[in-house]
């Protein structure tokens, strides 16, 4: 059978079996937790004491000035700091989720330290009110808390992440200060807001929400009596309350029904009340903890020092003077194991690897009995293997399972595997050094995750490390942390010499943000270090912000170039652009083509006159010539550029400027030629303007304004802006016989005919007369066409047959009569004329 010993240690409640396992003697000195204010994170996290400013106490050989000090769960120190903060009496702490102690004090002020008695920037307010009405009580919870003022008035900041204190609903208690305070938190509520629980004087208690109050004085027909202590379970579901004449009840936190009542022969109200995860409940008077369960009688436990009580979610820690202890019921794998007088296949599987290893023939008979069970026994000796804080009964429950598992043949073989490896980092984190005595159940809760970066925080980088490469976890957060660590803690060591020794660490994981390392040493003001380090970053995108941000312009400059990437190079040229002169940020993009041609890219766009300052600072005159150029055209959208508008002559000078500059060049002759004529051209256009007091012309072609003119009878205009511009006899010709037939004024255009011969011959006389529907007007130049293939088309447009088939004839050209013959289709005589004409042509068909 299996050991009695084991069994003797447990205390039986109705048909539970708990036991209480030391897991530390604490190894702190002179430690009365009588005369401090005492704070424990859940998931065996560190322990907070300060000394109860609310209590009178003597000073031993210690100093007045109160200390923070910050223990593992052992009694191992872990920091302290001087507590100087004004706002009154400390009214509670408390560890948040995120292993960070919150203190607040008297005036509503929260100030918050990391596990290293750091004070953490900036503390919260708890608002106007909490400061001048002052708090009486708080409590605490996940990221949130709850406090009570002198006026009763119940504020609350739910996360302290985002730190938005609000006041609930005013309960109205008057004169009348409520016994105790409980929190059901927001993630137990259907509201999704925090609820809170007030004991009241009278009788009963008080549901206090955002919006509303109410009132429970009954619970499943009992009448409530004043309650001195309340509880809220771990998952917001029960509710243990202490009654005003010794009875504790239990009832779910919806008030339907008491589920049971135990008198605890005290009608004085304990100083704890603690659930013992979801089984039973925990009362603690000064010199004995009670724990009561549904059915049976109370458990006792006797003690001649001070107790905390810390809820878990597997049962209670209990910290004293000289010890943590742990509280919890025996798990059914353990019980089937260890309970006296047992025969369950995992209790003879049990005693099997003692006879065997006492060599008796015993262990083969053992195992004969329990053949069509061994795989479930195997599996609760693992099971029971994981619940052991004693290192030697997890070796020797495992060794039985092994022992077992080699005579099944069908049981996983990688289970004992992994229990071995989840038992391996549940004991290197429980070693006193660490002190996180985590369950196996708080450990599946937290996750391996989590648990490193607790050891992280606590700076228990080497573990961390080894616990992330054994699990298979991400090593570069813990490199990372350690790195920036080492960085703060030597700053007595030389650059050159902590450089070698981060790096030895550094290249330990592939692809580790070296930027993220150099941004924190040149935060602690080792900017050199940080201009080391980055040089290893292989990302351009950290890189270079990096490289920024210490002041290393010219070399973030080079890395954005040499990358590609044109939004990392269009970041350092903005940032240089606004630190650097002028002429030095010049000189430093001319030789690097990529961030030339970026900025000037973007400058055509939005920054001409630094544009300009830059093609004259490297001599391309032709450039800033072309760029006043745009600029002039630029004015011409200006609503105001009309009308004879002033504008026209900046616009005339821009142009002026970008001549004279292309005239200093050599290659530019062209551009200074039409820069010339088009500010003569403005000028003109300008004085026409002015003069006809109508906005058409400005922007025109030479060709347009010539035309206009004429359609408004200007003819010595016209003819001026020939002279001036050139315009060839041809042009001016088709310009001039357009522009009269557009303003329908046939006699001058008849006139204009006559003058000489025109150089562009009749035609353009007879389109211009057939586009604005003058027949007869084209009959005046359709015989002087000398060509007959003109005059026969011209003949056919008007709609003239015979003439068209006259003139054709002589041209004898047979496809010209088949063109002619489709443009009147209508015409049945003039398409039998032209077949008549066709057919007598050799070779037309």
């Amino acid at each position: 059978m299996a050991n009695v010993s084991v069994a003797a240690e447990w205390q039986l409640l109705y048909n539970r079996y708990y036991r209480k396992p030391e897991l530390y003697p604490m190894r702190w000195k002179h430690i009365d937790l009588s005369r401090n204010k005492v704070a424990c994170a859940p998931f065996g996290g560190p322990i907070a004491v300060i000394r109860d400013d609310s209590k009178i106490v003597q000073l031993y050989a210690e100093s007045a000035l109160r200390k923070l000090r910050i223990f593992n769960s052992a009694g191992v120190q872990i920091s302290e700091t001087v507590w100087k903060h004004p706002g009154g009496r400390l009214i509670g702490m408390y560890w948040t989720e995120d292993q960070i102690l919150a203190c607040l004090v008297q005036d509503g002020t929260i100030f918050r330290y990391n596990i290293h008695a750091e004070l953490i920037e900036p503390s919260i307010s708890m608002g106007k009110e909490c400061f001048e009405q002052n708090v009486v009580d708080c409590v605490f919870w996940g990221n949130g808390v709850v406090c009570l003022t002198e006026s009763h008035k119940i504020f609350c900041v739910a996360d302290f992440k985002n730190p938005k204190p609000y006041e609930l609903a005013d309960p109205e208690l008057e004169d009348s200060a409520p016994l105790c305070v409980a929190v059901i938190e927001p993630q137990y509520v259907m509201s999704g807001n925090v609820e809170v629980l007030l004991g009241l004087a009278d009788r009963g208690l008080m549901v206090v929400e955002e919006d509303s109050v109410q009132k429970v004085e009954a619970v499943g027909g009992e009448v409530l009596g004043p309650l001195q202590k309340l509880a809220v379970s771990g998952d917001g579901k029960w509710l243990a309350a202490f009654t005003y004449d010794g009875q504790l009840l239990v009832m779910p936190t919806d008030f339907s029904e008491i589920k049971f009542a135990c008198n605890c022969e005290s009608a004085l109200p304990p100083e704890q009340l603690a659930w013992c995860g979801m089984d039973s409940v925990v009362l603690y008077w000064d010199d004995m903890i009670l724990m009561v369960g549904p059915i049976g009688e109370p458990v006792r436990y006797l003690y001649d020092e001070p107790v905390i009580l810390v809820p878990e979610c597997d049962g209670v820690r209990i910290l004293s003077n000289s010890s943590m202890e742990f509280l919890q019921r025996v798990p059914d794998s353990t019980v089937s194991i260890f309970k006296i007088g047992s025969t369950s296949p995992a209790s003879l599987l049990y005693d099997a690897l003692d006879h065997f290893d006492k060599r008796s023939a015993k262990a083969d008979e053992n195992l004969r009995l329990i053949r069509s069970s061994l795989p479930e026994a195997v599996e609760t000796c693992i099971d029971a293997s994981a619940h052991e804080f004693d290192v030697s009964r997890q070796r020797t429950l495992l060794r039985a399972a092994s022992y077992g598992q080699a005579f099944c043949s069908h049981f996983k073989r990688d289970r004992i595997q992994e229990m071995c490896k989840t038992l391996r980092v549940l004991n290197a984190v429980r070693s006193p050094e660490v002190g996180i005595p985590l369950s196996i159940k708080q450990y599946k809760l937290l996750t391996s995750s989590v648990l490193v970066a607790r050891l992280i925080n606590a700076h228990q980088h080497f573990l961390a490390l080894r616990v992330s490469e054994y699990l298979g976890l991400n090593q570069e957060v813990v490199i990372m942390h350690w790195a920036c660590s080492k960085i703060t803690a030597s700053l007595a060591i030389p650059d050159a010499t902590l450089l070698e020794i981060l790096l030895d660490k550094l290249r330990l994981c592939k692809g580790i943000s070296y930027a993220a390392v150099a941004a924190h040493g040149d935060k602690n003001g080792r900017r050199k270090l940080a201009a080391m380090l980055v040089e290893h970053e292989p990302h351009s995108s950290k890189q270079v912000p990096l490289l920024l941000s210490i002041g290393e312009e010219d070399t973030a400059l080079a890395k954005a170039t040499e990358s590609g990437d044109t939004d990392l190079v269009y970041l350092v040229l903005f940032h240089i652009w606004q630190k650097r002169p002028a002429l030095e940020f010049f000189g430093m993009i001319q030789a690097r083509p990529l961030a030339r041609d970026l900025f000037i890219s973007y400058s055509r766009c939005y920054k001409h006159e630094f544009l300009k300052d830059f093609f004259l600072s490297t001599g391309q005159l032709e450039e800033v010539a072309f760029l006043l150029w745009k600029e002039s055209w630029e004015l011409s959208k200006n609503p105001m550029a009309s009308k004879g508008s002033p504008l026209q002559g900046p616009r005339i000078k821009h142009i002026e400027k970008s001549q004279s500059l292309f005239l200093e060049t050599k290659d530019h002759n062209f551009e200074s030629k039409a820069a010339e004529e088009h500010a003569k051209l403005l000028r003109i256009q300008h004085e026409l303007e002015v003069t006809t007091k109508q906005a058409i012309f400005l922007d025109s072609s030479i060709s347009d304004t010539i035309r206009t003119c004429i359609v408004l009878g200007n003819h010595r205009a016209a003819m001026k802006v020939k002279n001036e511009f050139k315009v060839s006899e041809k042009r001016w010709y088709w310009l001039k016989v357009f522009a009269l037939a557009t303003i329908r004024d046939w006699d001058a255009l008849e006139k204009f005919s006559k003058e000489k011969r025109p150089p562009i011959g009749y035609r353009p006389f007879v389109e211009a007369c057939i586009d604005a529907d003058e027949k007869g007007e084209a009959l005046k130049y359709i015989p002087k066409l000398v060509d007959p293939r003109e005059r026969a088309e011209s003949y056919a447009r008007i709609g003239m047959a015979k003439e068209a088939a006259d003139a054709a004839s002589q041209a004898k050209d047979g496809e010209l009569l088949g063109r002619l013959k489709l443009t009147l289709s209508q015409n049945a005589s003039a398409s039998s004329l032209f077949d008549t004409l066709r057919s007598s042509f050799q070779g037309v068909s």
